[in-house]
């Protein structure tokens, strides 16, 4: 050690922090040789707190205001006793300070679908997200179980620990609650006051209070959302004989513009036509019924025979050319064959 740092540490008296970004949880003060000037000034700010450790011990907790720390740590008279040590002092102390501010807008959300019991669907598979906020209530829980003698602690290095806790919790409040999932999603505020319940305990473990805890999405997995859709979309349409004969009628116009010749129009109207009067007997309140049977045709009269092509008995027919003469005559005036 130079005799310049050995002078300038003898002159550290005011010992502050203030927050150079977000994210931070626990910060240590950095003292040469981790030694504090008897007589010091601490200043702790609104929104911090700051622990004093004296020989490796907690010797108190600091809220907002202005210390005078007296410590057994004299760095004059210590340094210049402890020459042969390379002016090492033995008596070590530290200030942390520790953020209390709410730490605001923390995600959480599912990996995985969980595994819950449904009473309508049986057995499903679970998403959920959202958000919560917290702040630090006791440093001397945090700073004996979590964040210990690092120089710095984050929010993030906080966050997997506590996101899996909240996982843990809502787990099981679905396996608890009996609600089903559409009432679940209907009710996603009640859900949140419930899970939230669980988790305070676990929070105030850490030396944390949970301010808000926010559930803002809960879904199944694309399959079982696609089924769930189908079913909701067949509870929507409720009548099915209705819903197609529905569908037949605005078939209609299309059926018209389909090709198909004349007869195919004629077969496509009939069938139209048909299903139209279906549709409107139901929309009447009435049963469909079978299209009523042609009614009967009045019993029409015989044709009448061919006339002959003989006008009367005294005409008769050439054997050869088929020409019409008289019957008395011998030969046929056409082509004279005998008769």
């Amino acid at each position: 050690m130079s005799l310049r740092d050995f002078l300038a540490k003898q002159f550290i008296d005011v010992i502050q922090w203030t927050e150079p970004e977000d994210g931070i949880l626990a910060w240590r003060y950095p003292m040469q040789d981790m030694e504090i000037q008897h007589g010091g000034k601490l200043t702790v700010r609104e929104s911090e707190v700051a622990i004093f450790v004296n020989e490796g011990r907690i010797a108190d907790v600091l809220g907002p205001g202005l210390y005078t720390l007296t410590t057994r740590t004299l760095p004059l008279l210590t340094n210049l006793m402890n020459w042969d040590k390379a002016f090492q002092s033995p008596f070590k102390s530290d200030v942390y300070f520790f953020s209390t501010r709410i730490q605001t807008d923390q995600h959480w959300g599912t990996p995985q679908p969980v595994t819950v019991r449904d009473k309508d669907f049986g057995a499903v598979r679970l998403r959920a997200f959202g958000i919560y906020s917290y702040h630090l209530t006791d440093a001397r829980i945090f700073h004996t179980k979590v964040s210990g003698t690092r120089a710095i602690y984050r929010v993030a290095d906080l966050e997997g620990q506590l996101r899996n806790t909240i996982i843990g919790a809502m787990s099981n409040a679905f396996a608890s609650s009996q609600v089903p999932f559409l009432d679940m999603a209907a009710n996603q505020m009640e859900l949140s006051d419930k899970i939230a319940e669980m988790l305070r305990p676990m929070f105030t473990n850490f030396g944390l209070t949970l301010d808000s805890f926010v559930v803002s999405n809960l879904s199944l997995p694309d399959e079982l959302q696609k089924m769930l859709d189908a079913r909701v979309g067949m509870n929507m349409i409720g009548d099915m004989n209705r819903y197609t004969q529905f569908q037949a009628a605005q078939s209609l116009p299309i059926a018209a513009a389909n090709e198909g010749g004349v007869a195919g129009i004629g077969a496509g109207l009939g069938a139209g036509m048909t299903m139209a009067q279906a549709f409107m007997g139901n929309m009447q309140g009435h049963a469909p019924q079978n299209p009523p049977a042609p009614a009967a045709q009045p019993p029409t009269s015989p044709a009448p025979a061919p006339a002959t092509r003989a006008a009367s008995s005294d005409m008769k027919y050439c054997s050869e050319c088929g020409k019409q003469i008289a019957r008395k005559s011998k030969f046929c005036p056409e082509c004279g064959a005998a008769q």
